[in-house]
């Protein structure tokens, strides 16, 4: 093993271990190191981690600007261990700054519809994984990356809760889940046991081959399913994500506030809890994501002022 890979596999250990879960910087870094051993580069050098960072060369500024941003965190950290290592300087790519798109919030036919398409897939186990996969994220506003890493004992059907383990910054959090939630996990557990009788992992979500799901195998299979289902792209967005679903709780979480005629400040801070973010100030950018609660929230306020004036 290379001493580059070495300081890779430190630096991920001291970032996991801070909390920080680097998802992309876990498979990215193998590759630039493949990349520097290729061309024949002991440290990171400027010119070496931008050539790498846009490949391939027909990629959109967001994806170089990623790659990169990866390296500077990786290159901050080898600065400490090896002084002829260089820091790529920020600025040097085209600019993606600019106005944060608004996610994709899916109606609830276009997640019904979804679910079909995942219930049409060959394998009976994976069609009904992926089932239940959108459900769970539909229900609880999970990100994809914490059902993924779910294990059967975080499932307590009896007083129906599901542990989050390890989200971001390691912190944990219990959800209540709806009933009709909890039997959809019962009957998937049913047929999985049925299925797969043995299995050698404790995860809850099971792939066709009886192991753990990962993240990215989810999302390429979503893309399929959004394809199959006909959920389209709106001009000018990108392509609705798996993500999305998070976003789509979110915001009907906060438009059943404001149509129920409740407190949507107290619903936001319990919002900002269920979904794992560190304070409500993370959950603010939910209210600008659809129109209908922009409107909703400007009709409150237009009644707040008119009760003031009387």
């Amino acid at each position: 093993m290379s001493s580059l890979r070495d300081a890779v596999e430190d630096y991920l250990s001291i970032r996991h271990a801070l909390g920080h879960k680097l998802e992309s910087a876990g498979w990215l870094l193998p590759k630039f190191i493949d990349y520097l051993e290729q061309v024949g580069a002991s440290t990171i050098t400027v010119e070496h981690a931008l050539r790498w960072a846009t490949l391939p060369n027909n990629s959109k500024p967001v994806y170089w600007q990623n790659r990169l941003t990866v390296v500077r965190g990786f290159a901050r950290y080898l600065q400490t261990i090896d002084p002829d290592a260089e820091m790529p300087p920020s600025g040097v790519l085209p600019s993606v700054i600019g106005r944060r798109p608004s996610p994709y919030i899916y109606s609830e036919q276009e997640l019904l519809a979804l679910m079909a398409a995942a219930g049409s897939w060959r394998s009976k186990l994976g069609s009904r994984t992926l089932q239940t996969v959108i459900g769970l994220l539909a229900a609880t506003g999970m990100r994809i990356g914490e059902a993924v890493r779910l294990d059967r004992s975080d499932l307590d059907l009896e007083h129906t809760r599901l542990v989050v383990r390890n989200s971001k910054f390691g912190k944990s959090r219990s959800l209540p889940l709806h009933p009709s939630t909890v039997e959809a996990l019962r009957e998937y557990l049913r047929l999985r046991d049925q299925l797969r009788p043995h299995v050698d992992t404790p995860a809850l979500l099971l792939s066709t081959s009886g192991q753990r799901l990962s993240r990215r195998y989810v999302e390429w299979q979503f893309r399929q399913l959004r394809i199959r289902a006909g959920v389209t792209q709106r001009p000018g967005s990108p392509p609705p994500r798996l993500h999305d679903i998070r976003h789509t709780f979110a915001v009907r979480t906060m438009l059943d506030s404001y149509q129920i005629g409740g407190d949507p400040q107290a619903r936001l801070a319990q919002l900002a809890t269920y979904l794992g973010h560190a304070n409500p100030a993370a959950s603010y950018w939910y209210l600008s994501a659809a129109p209908e609660l922009l409107g909703l929230a400007a009709r409150r306020l237009e009644d707040h002022q008119l009760e003031a004036i009387r």
